[in-house]
């Protein structure tokens, strides 16, 4: 089995290349839109927090409808209430998320920190059960994330107006640039 170094895969199906060959611009033109989006989210860290806060909050009404409709469907009463329960609760914290936007937000700035802390100790867990030659990298991402974990608890909760925006905007600049990398690739793909 041979690894590559080359940093970004690129498909071998020469009828999909070909597909996407003439749209190389518009797949650049798309991902520089989006890195964009993520600069913009750097800069306005807070309002990008808030924007986060209120996603969240309405996929948790949606969601929490979603529980309501399936309780109603269910043929027996226990399960009946279990989903209409559950349904509410999610309503009921999207709601409140919209509600008040800053307290959210630092509830979700600590779970995220939290839950970064125990994937990264995963990650590093299953790192060293790798063979020798697969678990550096491995272990180095569930290092940072663990690190990147502490830094948000210790910080809690002062940061809890920018680590979420700042974190949309990491995603959407490394999307964006990731989407420009692949089409300019595509356009010098044989």
């Amino acid at each position: 089995m041979t690894y590559s170094l080359d940093p970004i895969p690129f498909p071998h199906d020469p009828v999909a290349l070909e597909r996407l060959r003439h749209r190389w611009g518009w797949i650049v033109f798309f991902g520089a839109v989006v890195a964009l989006f993520g600069l913009a989210a750097l800069v306005l860290t807070v309002s990008a927090t808030i924007a986060s806060v209120f996603m969240i909050a309405i996929f948790m009404i949606v969601a929490g409808g979603g529980e309501i409709a399936m309780g109603i469907t269910s043929r027996d009463w226990g399960h009946f209430f279990l989903w209409i329960i559950a349904g509410l609760f999610y309503i009921v914290a999207g709601a409140f998320a919209l509600a008040q936007p800053f307290v959210a937000a630092a509830v979700f700035t600590l779970a995220l920190g939290i839950a970064m802390l125990a994937t990264g100790l995963l990650r590093i867990y299953f790192g060293l059960k790798l063979a020798k030659g697969l678990r550096g990298l491995v272990i180095l991402a569930g290092v940072v994330t663990f690190v990147v974990g502490v830094l948000i608890v210790a910080s809690w909760p002062l940061n809890s107006l920018f680590i979420l925006g700042i974190l949309l905007g990491l995603d959407l600049l490394f999307w964006g640039s990731g989407w420009i990398a692949f089409g300019l690739r595509l356009r010098t793909a044989t």
